[in-house]
């Protein structure tokens, strides 16, 4: 095993390269360039490392098979690469007209904050709590409470609560309602 130690630099203006992704592939490993093109990582003899960046070319370095140290200095250069997009038209408003009545039509689509206050209002919070099925987690810990609380009066009878005034308040409630009434 090996200590890689390396700076990232731009092969054009020798600049430092922040946020490099370094890599090797196939086996997990990989860290990123510190905001100084600085970066560690541990390999084995004749690992191939890949750098990768948006803007620039990958590039590979093959670690030598015979070190005489376990600490291993690079410096490695990335030349930009370039990208050709599509041509793209724009066109103005014709109008002073046409642009109020688009602009006054437009929908706007909301931002993540937006998005994220409406979903937390208190009637929506209560909608979806009424109308949403329950996940694995919330069926697993009703389960387990019905479980705990069958085990927990194992080998007796469970109380009543005939003697509990809420239980009585309640019964109360009902009966003035009309809940106990025959239907016809």
């Amino acid at each position: 095993m090996v200590e890689l130690t390396g700076v990232v630099m731009s092969a054009d203006s020798l600049r430092y390269l922040p946020f490099v992704n370094v890599f090797i592939p196939g086996s997990g490993i990989g860290t990123t360039t510190n905001d100084k093109g600085v970066f560690t990582l541990i390999a084995k003899l004749g690992d191939t490392l890949e750098f990768s960046n948006v803007g620039y070319r990958k590039k590979q370095f093959i670690l030598p098979k015979q070190l005489s140290s376990s600490y291993y200095s690079i410096i490695q250069l990335m030349t930009q690469d370039t990208f050709y997009l599509p041509n793209t038209i724009i066109r103005p408003q014709l109008s002073k007209e046409e642009f109020d009545k688009a602009f006054a039509t437009w929908d706007i689509p909301d931002d993540k904050y937006e998005t994220a206050r409406k979903n937390t209002e208190f009637q929506v919070m209560r909608i979806l709590i009424a109308t949403l099925p329950k996940d694995g987690r919330e069926n697993q810990h009703t389960y387990q409470s019905m479980q705990a609380q069958k085990n927990y009066w194992a080998g007796q009878q469970p109380p009543m609560s005939i003697f509990s005034p809420l239980a009585w308040m309640e019964f109360i409630r009902a009966w003035k309602r009309g809940d106990f009434r025959r239907k016809k």
